[in-house]
């Protein structure tokens, strides 16, 4: 017998699949579900939460965020880039100058979560022994 709690398993196993496929028709709350989910996967990423508290400090230009974002990639710095941009999160500017010059700006949308990201990022700097800790003890619990 399943347990209460796994018993909406399918049901979720269903609406992941369908937030996952193209042309798929929604009930409003799968289309609002999917939506908050994506979007909370977008700001929350590995990269993303860097790039927009970068961001949000005044215009920035693709090298600072290389140099500042320990351990991206130039590609995955390129696409995080332009799914913030495509979200309406962050605003690119380019001058027409020789080189090019290409600027990204915070969107209002994105300062206004810019003290949810500091917030995050500050409880995670001041737990991060405290999580190294205790997963420390998990592994040597749950290891043979």
């Amino acid at each position: 017998m399943m347990s209460q709690r796994n018993s909406d398993v399918p049901a979720l196993v269903e609406t992941e699949l369908a937030c996952a496929a193209e042309n798929v028709p929604f009930t409003p709350g799968q289309a609002r579900a999917c939506t908050v989910r994506e979007v909370l996967d977008r700001v929350g990423g590995k990269w993303s939460i860097g790039v927009l508290v970068a961001a949000s400090h005044g215009p920035v230009r693709f090298t600072e965020l290389e140099r500042h974002i320990e351990g991206i990639s130039r590609r995955m710095l390129t696409l995080t880039l332009r799914n913030l941009e495509r979200d309406g999160l962050l605003h690119r500017t380019v001058y027409p100058t020789v080189p090019p010059k290409v600027e990204y700006t915070a969107t209002p949308m994105a300062l206004e979560l810019y003290e949810s990201l500091v917030a995050l990022t500050t409880w995670a700097e001041r737990h991060r022994q405290a999580i190294a800790e205790a997963r420390t003890r998990y592994d040597a619990e749950h290891t043979g």
